[in-house]
Order: structure tokens, then C-alpha cells, then sequence
């Protein structure tokens, strides 16, 4: 009997992980996150993270590291949490096997979708934001 990884379970949890995990404005983290996963591709979006986002970039990136490796395709986490070695990690893990690096930017986009949402629905169910955007109206 195999043992088949349910995709859509990893992608939500990590999400769900992702948000209990961060503060404050990562709904545009992840939001801009997944427009470059959706138009560069896995690399750029990590890279994007690592140069472009502070705290929640971190957080990000650390997450999708544990999706990845939960895909359960031998490609464990980098050696350090340093930028280069994520890079080099990514590239010469991740992106080698053409099927399996769209396996992961698919599973990698649903994960930024529900982290996107969970967002969202964590700021609304918060009463100070919701008393805040009441006072604008």
C-alpha cells in the first residue's frame, strides 16, 4: 500500500501555520508573494522574499521550506537560514525536475492563496481593525 501526500491539506496547514505565526500586515506579504510565484516562478518568489520583505519575508519563506519538505521528495531544508543558501538550496533541489517544480509552485500558490484569505479573515474577525474601518466610513 503507497502512502499519497494530500496536497491541498499540506498547503492549508502551512498556511494556517504561516498566519497564526505572523503579526500584522501579512495579507500583502503574501499577496505580492504570489503575484511574483504566479509570474517569475519558485526562484523569483523566493527571492523576492529574502530581498524584498523584512520579518513576515522571513516567515514566509520559512514556511514554504517546510511545504517543500513535506512533498516528501528528499529535498530536506537548507543547511542555514542564510539568503545564499536558501537560493542554492532552491536551485539545486528544487528546480531541477521539471515536474516536480510545477508540483511545488502549485502547491506553493495554494498555500499563499489560504494564507492570503486566513489573512483576511484574521483581520476581520479582530475588533480593533473592524472599529477602524467602521470610523472611515
Amino acid at each position: 500500500m503507497s502512502t499519497f501526500t494530500n496536497l491541498d491539506r499540506l498547503a492549508a496547514q502551512h498556511a494556517q501555520a504561516l498566519i497564526k505565526n505572523t503579526k500584522d500586515d501579512i495579507e500583502t506579504t503574501v499577496t505580492k508573494a504570489l503575484g511574483v510565484l504566479q509570474e517569475d516562478g519558485v526562484y523569483a518568489c523566493f527571492l523576492y522574499l529574502l530581498a524584498k520583505e523584512k520579518e513576515n519575508g522571513k516567515a514566509t519563506v520559512a514556511e514554504m521550506l517546510n511545504l517543500l519538505d513535506g512533498l516528501t521528495f528528499g529535498w530536506s531544508k537548507p543547511t542555514s537560514n542564510k539568503p545564499e543558501d536558501i537560493l542554492s538550496h532552491i536551485t539545486e533541489k528544487v528546480t531541477v525536475n521539471l515536474e516536480r517544480l510545477l508540483l511545488a509552485k502549485e502547491t506553493l500558490e495554494q498555500m499563499l492563496i489560504y494564507a492570503r484569505y486566513g489573512a483576511k479573515a484574521r483581520q476581520d474577525a479582530d475588533p480593533e481593525n473592524r472599529q477602524v474601518e467602521d470610523n472611515q466610513s
